[in-house]
């Protein structure tokens, strides 16, 4: 049952994602309406799914590659639908959508068995850690949307071409305060979930911090939004800069949950 909810929450949210691109190639209610509604089949049925698997290994669905990118993917749709119900940004769906199918596709290429996991992960640490480091991520993913956008909308008014897809984009005022918020949320989240792998780890492994390519890097990753937020609140960084670093931050990210377990030997890799 489980393999073929999967393939149908892959179709929808494959659908979605075609839907929200002709909606930002082509605005329409119709195309808006049919995009949200699809996305929001998909959703609920990507949390069906993610609920059977938890049933099914009695642990949180967050052990293995397959599992933790498809957990990753449901994060950020979520984030998104939060966006888009408060700030009716629907358009922003164009290019969320493209990266949370794009990880769920990456699930599709682990092995999907049901396994027990390994000694290490049977915590109670293991639900707070990884829900808030996956919660931090997508919100993350968000304001790297929402600054790409920021980009292309600020690269429109520059040349003075108010096109159709200029009047289709939030204003920029409208995209800085998502990056914001994706921030002021992201942040405290991605700092309770290194805390509490350093508590997990003094648990597992018998030190709290040990240098390991994962800690490393999520160190790293915390430093970078660190300066951003900070920036935003001290010195007024807002706009273009606020923008490209919330970019750079993403691809920071990225590498800290895929580089890092694919390529640096450690606890956290996968070799």
């Amino acid at each position: 049952m489980n393999t073929v909810l999967f393939g149908v929450v892959i179709a929808l949210y494959g659908t979605a994602t075609l839907l929200y691109a002709g909606y930002f190639v082509r605005s329409g209610e119709t195309l808006g309406k049919a995009a949200r509604w699809v996305l929001a089949w998909g959703f609920a049925l990507h949390c069906l799914f993610t609920v059977n698997r938890y049933l099914a290994s009695g642990y949180p669905p967050i052990t293995s590659p397959h599992e933790s990118f498809s957990f990753f993917s449901l994060a950020v749709v979520a984030v998104f639908l939060a966006f888009q119900w408060k700030c009716r940004a629907v358009i922003l769906g164009s290019f969320v959508m493209p990266v949370a199918f794009l990880i769920l596709l990456a699930s599709a290429l682990f092995p999907s068995a049901v396994t027990p996991p390994g000694p290490a992960l049977k915590s109670g640490w293991l639900a707070i850690h990884a829900v808030c480091a996956f919660g931090a991520y997508a919100a993350f993913a968000v304001a790297f949307c929402a600054g790409v956008m920021y980009l292309l909308q600020e690269r429109y008014l520059k040349r003075k071409v108010l096109g159709a897809l200029f009047h289709r984009l939030p204003s920029l005022d409208i995209l800085d305060d998502i990056n914001f918020r994706c921030l002021a949320a992201g942040l405290p989240l991605l700092t309770i979930a290194i805390t509490s792998g350093a508590l997990w780890a003094k648990s597992a492994w018998g030190a709290y911090w040990s240098w390991d390519p994962k800690q490393t890097w999520s160190l790293i990753t915390w430093l970078v939004y660190a300066v951003l937020l900070h920036g935003r609140l001290t010195t007024g960084w807002r706009g273009r800069r606020a923008a490209i670093l919330a970019i750079v931050g993403f691809c920071v990210i990225l590498f800290t949950f895929l580089g890092v377990n694919l390529l640096l030997p450690g606890h956290h890799s996968t070799r």
